[in-house]
């Protein structure tokens, strides 16, 4: 067995999908399937006597569900989790409260046509087989501590009372100010942090997470329960306002327009780019040529290189560039690109983020 393959655990309570998943995983170069289970409680016998890389792991099942199994994993000892989801909006909340949890992306299955959908969506498996086994596994153990432990009172009202002190001027701007995030694998969390520690007046945002169809709406709809400012699935018009984040729907990409001194988010089919849809590069071109230096780029934990152009697109218009460094990603794959073609300004950590979108307040 060649060292650096991927070990892979399967635990669907489908015969159907263990199978096509078993096939298409052990027909990718460097991927083994070490076993394909019906529930957790099998899982955890097979996992005693050898530990998987990455996990694939259904959320509705018998005998234990998916989350508790998820939550057991995190805390004992933290692997990369890949959801393996029905495309329903109970399906969707189940998998946002698994992705919340620790699980570091989605595939997602339909109730019909199971067998041909999951052959179609090979690629998209492998994908995200290899990104999850890229994982920082001691971020995820972070992750996994911060998530278990009781959230402080302090989160919930110390920004707060930021608000009142900038909270007047910010609408007498002639031009408004506007925050463009690109994320992916790891990034459902790393948003939940950044977007709870922003007091209600913030500058307007618009948010590109690597997500399926469906998933998006539940996501935002989660964060906005969370979150002092309004956080909401981006629709075809909407007004991109202070104190509201909008988040690109999956399947569809988001731009900004700019009409006036307003802006607005638009939301349009098209073809996968640099194999997403939405794409990080699509809204940051967008932002580049419609705010320009009134905008500020943030590229946070993902794989792949989906926004380091767009993000240098940005710079060169003017806008401020900010990455997450390597340290507090789960994956450090985007931002590394986005450094290494200098599109990125500075780096710092996520617990600093917050902090940056609050100086686009500040008149440059």
């Amino acid at each position: 067995m060649p060292l650096n393959e991927i070990k892979v655990l399967v635990v669907d309570d489908s015969a159907v999908v263990r199978k096509v998943l078993g096939t298409m995983l052990e027909s990718a170069p460097g991927i083994r399937l070490l076993h394909a289970v019906a529930d957790p409680l099998l899982a955890i016998e097979r996992m005693k006597q050898q530990w998987p890389d990455v996990i694939v792991l259904d959320v509705e099942m018998p005998r234990m569900d998916g989350i508790t199994f998820l939550k057991k994993i995190m805390a004992e000892r933290p692997t990369p989790v890949v959801i393996c989801s029905t495309l329903t909006d109970k399906g969707a909340e189940t998998t946002m409260a698994a992705m919340a949890a620790g699980a570091v992306s989605i595939i997602t299955k339909p109730k019909l046509g199971l067998k041909d959908f999951l052959t179609e969506s090979a690629d998209e498996l492998v994908a995200a087989v290899r990104a999850a086994a890229q994982v920082n596994v001691r971020r995820l153990a972070a992750r996994a501590a911060l998530q278990a432990a009781p959230a402080p009172a302090a989160k919930l009202s110390a920004d707060a009372i930021l608000a009142p002190a900038v909270d007047t001027r910010a609408p007498l701007r002639t031009t408004e100010r506007v925050v463009a995030i690109g994320t992916s694998t790891g990034g459902t969390l790393a948003l939940e942090e950044v977007l709870t520690a922003l007091p209600r007046v913030t500058p307007g945002i618009v948010i590109v997470q690597h997500m399926p169809e469906k998933f998006t709406a539940a996501f935002a709809e989660r964060l906005n329960k969370l979150c002092q400012i309004e956080v909401r699935e981006a629709r075809h018009g909407d007004r991109v306002l202070p104190g509201r984040a909008l988040i690109a729907p999956g399947g569809r990409h988001m731009l900004l327009r700019r009409d006036g001194a307003q802006y607005y988010a638009d939301v349009i089919d098209g073809p996968l780019v640099n194999r997403h849809r939405p794409s990080v590069d699509v809204l940051f071109r967008s932002v580049a040529r419609q705010a320009g230096a009134n905008a500020l780029g943030i590229i946070m934990t993902g794989m792949g290189d989906d926004g380091a152009a767009g993000l240098l697109e940005m710079r060169k218009a003017g806008a401020r560039t900010v990455a997450q460094d390597e340290d507090s990603c789960v994956v450090y794959g985007m931002p590394k690109e986005a450094v290494k073609r200098g599109a990125v300004e500075k780096s710092v950590p996520l617990t600093s983020i917050h902090r940056e979108i609050l100086q686009q307040l500040a008149a440059r």
